[in-house]
């Protein structure tokens, strides 16, 4: 059996020992570096540049020319720069337009001049990670896109405006609602919106490229190098205008069929172009478009339609459940609003299905609202030409023949005071971007929604 250490044999090795072990904690401590305090001017975390970033010339900044809209300007916010238009008259009714998923602030090309025209005073802007806005690396929730729109409305100094939203831009729209009320005006409009949808329903390819080991392998530098290239391959097609390139005559209004034809071809092309050019260009495109999908506003956003507060950790108490329950209703937030869904028939991204089922959330039903279609007989719409809208001449330079298809408009009742008056108007073979293909349609209604333009409410 070995024999224990002497006394003496650990106060060797005490003394050994101790030095070094004091010097390396002095030295540790004296060499210790504190951080250097944040640029308070930077964003909270790195970001990608958005379209800005590219040469003047770059073939994405002519298709969506940074002053597509007149009265562009940045906005230097927490995540990163936002580009924001405001176009009207100074004194219109104030109203926000929030893009969807994949293309920017141009998707209202042929309805924010028109609304601008009928003497409303109109906010666009590009939503991170897509157009001009820079793409932050942080998670693209609902908080991203909620807080977003609350800094920038503060910047502008904004205190209330009505707010419209189309496929996720509706989600975000209904989220605002929900978390920022008092910033939210008597009326909301939700086009094709997103919000509620399925795993399901969501294309398997989407699902597929949204994973983050797909993502991965697409920010390496072959993968880009090879969509910069397809990017940049000659497409066939027409070359899409502006707004303000539009012909402001008033024959233009009164083009002929095959015209308008061609125009909704061309406002085709530059959707489909701007998406492919983002793809390829902006670092953090695909990355925003893939985390959109999987922690974003497309889904999960059942209790913002709804607007209930408060119910949850209730348990099995009845009477708290109540308690909190009545609570809930004097604070919901969409009491006293009027709220419009225009959804189309043939939706391939976000199915007609939805618009029941949102209908249903807002009035408080306990089921999906059953819609009539507009074959039912209840038909109250009209065939509307674009020229036939506004007193004024205005391009509506993407209006196809076929958006003088039938539109039915149904009023669901709510199911009690709490709730908003909804009013969903049906687009009989309407597909998914409304605002392009059918921008009289969306302009007449929003007009009807917002009772005109009017001086903008005071406070």
């Amino acid at each position: 059996m070995k024999p224990p250490p002497s006394p003496y044999h650990c106060l060797t090795l005490s003394l050994l020992l101790i030095p070094p072990l004091l010097l390396a904690a002095t030295t540790a401590y004296l060499l210790q570096a504190f951080p250097p305090p944040r640029n308070a001017s930077s964003p909270l975390t790195r970001t990608d540049h958005g379209l800005a970033g590219l040469p003047l010339n770059h073939t994405a900044r002519e298709l969506y020319p940074e002053h597509f809209y007149d009265g562009g300007a940045y906005a230097r916010l927490l995540m990163g720069k936002v580009r924001y238009w405001l176009i009207g008259p100074v004194d219109g009714r104030r109203v926000v337009l929030v893009n969807g998923l994949s293309i920017p602030a141009v998707i209202w090309k042929d309805v924010a001049p028109a609304l601008a025209t009928q003497g409303f005073r109109v906010l666009l802007y590009d939503l991170y990670g897509r157009g001009y806005s820079d793409a932050p690396h942080t998670t693209y929730d609902v908080g991203l896109y909620t807080n977003q729109l609350a800094f920038l409305m503060q910047h502008i100094r904004w205190d209330k405006a009505d707010i419209v939203g189309v496929s996720m831009g509706g989600a975000i729209a209904a989220a605002f609602t929900y978390h920022f009320p008092h910033l939210v005006g008597e009326h909301v409009g939700l086009i094709a919106s997103a919000g509620i949808m399925q795993s399901a329903d969501l294309p398997r390819t989407a699902k597929f490229m949204s994973s983050p080991l797909i993502q991965r392998v697409a920010k390496s530098k072959i993968v880009r190098t090879y969509l910069q290239r397809l990017a940049e391959a000659p497409q066939s097609g027409v070359d899409p205008v502006s707004p303000s390139d539009s012909d402001s005559s008033s024959d233009a209004a009164a083009k002929a069929p095959s015209t308008e034809s061609q125009n909704a071809k061309a406002s085709k092309f530059l959707l489909q172009e701007i998406v492919r050019v983002q793809s390829a260009h902006l670092d953090g495109y695909n990355g925003a478009l893939a985390s959109s999908l999987r922690e974003g506003p497309i889904r999960g956003l059942r209790v913002c339609f709804e607007g209930r507060r408060g119910v949850h950790g209730a348990g099995g108490n009845s009477k708290v459940k109540e308690e909190m329950e009545g609570a809930a209703d004097e604070k919901n937030p969409w009491t006293g609003r009027n709220v419009l869904l225009i959804h189309g028939t043939d939706d391939p991204t976000v199915p007609y299905k939805y618009a029941g089922e949102i209908a249903g959330l807002l009035s408080g039903a306990v089921s999906p609202v059953q819609l009539d279609s507009p074959t039912d007989g209840g038909y109250d719409g009209e065939d509307v030409a674009p020229q036939t809208l506004f007193s004024s001449p205005h391009p509506l330079s993407s209006a196809d023949p076929k958006s003088r298809l039938q539109s039915h408009s149904q009023t669901v009742p709510p199911a009690d005071g709490t709730r908003p008056h909804t009013r969903v108007v049906t687009v009989h073979g309407g597909k998914h971007d409304l605002t392009v293909s059918h921008p009289a349609l969306v302009v007449r209604e929003l007009v009807r929604l917002f009772g005109g333009a009017g001086p903008r409410e005071s406070g």
